[in-house]
């Protein structure tokens, strides 16, 4: 990897699902865009996190990310080198590489198989991480690092409690030694105290590891705790990118500024002054979306060259010559800083 380059660089990502009409004869009569152009880089040691509604297409780029999903068009590079493509023996080093943990912590869990085999199962697709009979004691390792009994090898997932469940779906991605975690909606399915729990272990096993991740969710508040920095999607598309400092304290998009506004305040006084964004309308069909801007139909500051002309995720004329945290992309033609959350 050559000095400066990013560790996992995603440009131009497209993932369209077809629809098809017919029984015997199946005829495409359209295509579901749920991932529609999305450009990121992830550099070494850090996390970004991608936020937005259900249905934006975070969990789409999350498995094209790790190779589950084949992308339509656009190019992964991992260490400078495009992955998109690769198969088979080739495909299986880079996974070695770039984890995943998932969102729902008994579904990813086979439960016939005992913790310890869900976690030594990786050992097995790739031998030379592990001689065979190093790998229980690797195994009991890892469920230490997790903070579980070592001495739970044995048991089952339905013996465990969600947070446990995600703790050993962490430590079987942790079992390879990966550069690159892929965590989809990781505390989504857990109570609010346990998600602190686990949000608190990944940022530890970050500084034990020296792990980069992308860290996706839908709950604001969780991204800032872990990310560096932040990139906003909104049906397929990212329309606002920024440090954690940029989005939450200066966001600029307007559906941004309507996410941050709905993030509850825990001081009375703040949420008693504070302007909350109400949306109007529904989220428009990703198989049809809008011309021009995709948010437009539910933006209060829309306009006919909305409709027309499609905004560029680049930095605003109105902070091109301004140096101050303001200045970061975003997708929208009249994007103007709006303080809507207080800072923490």
């Amino acid at each position: 990897m050559a000095p400066g380059e990013p560790l996992l660089e995603v440009r131009d990502l497209v993932k369209h699902f077809p629809l098809t009409r017919g029984v015997l004869i199946k005829k495409q009569v359209g295509a579901v865009k749920a991932v529609d152009g999305v450009s990121f880089a992830l550099r070494q040691g850090e996390t970004l996190g991608i936020v937005g509604e259900s249905g934006c297409g975070k969990s789409t780029v999350a498995r094209m990310l790790v190779g589950l999903e084949r992308p339509t068009a656009g190019h992964i590079r991992y260490r400078g080198e495009d992955i998109t493509r690769l198969s088979g023996r080739a495909m299986k080093a880079v996974r070695r590489n770039i984890q995943m943990v998932f969102q729902d912590p008994y579904t990813s869990l086979n439960p016939r198989m005992t913790v310890g085999d869900i976690i030594g199962e990786p050992y097995e697709i790739h031998p030379e991480v592990a001689p065979k009979g190093d790998r229980r004691r690797r195994v009991q390792e890892l469920l230490d690092v997790v903070g579980l009994n070592p001495e739970f090898v044995n048991r089952y997932p339905h013996q465990f409690s969600g947070g446990q469940r995600q703790r050993i779906g962490i430590a079987r991605g942790l079992a390879l030694r990966p550069e690159i975690i892929v965590a989809d909606e990781p505390v989504s399915a857990l109570d609010v105290s346990v998600q602190a729990q686990v949000v608190n272990l990944l940022a530890r096993l970050q500084d034990d590891f020296g792990l980069s991740y992308v860290f996706i969710a839908h709950d604001l508040s969780v991204v800032r705790h872990l990310s560096d920095r932040v990139a906003v999607m909104y049906l397929g598309k990212i329309v606002e990118t920024g440090t954690d400092e940029q989005i939450y304290d200066h966001p600029t998009h307007p559906y941004t500024q309507a996410l941050l506004s709905a993030v509850p305040v825990p001081d009375p006084d703040a949420r008693a002054h504070r302007e909350r964004i109400l949306l109007s309308g529904d989220v428009p069909s990703p198989a049809d979306p809008p011309s021009g801007c995709r948010f437009r139909t539910r933006c209060w500051k829309a306009q006919e060259l909305c409709a027309r002309v499609e905004p560029p995720l680049a930095v605003p004329a109105a902070f091109h010559d301004d140096a101050g945290p303001a200045r970061h992309a975003s997708a929208c033609h009249f994007a103007e800083e709006r303080h809507v959350v207080p800072s923490e």
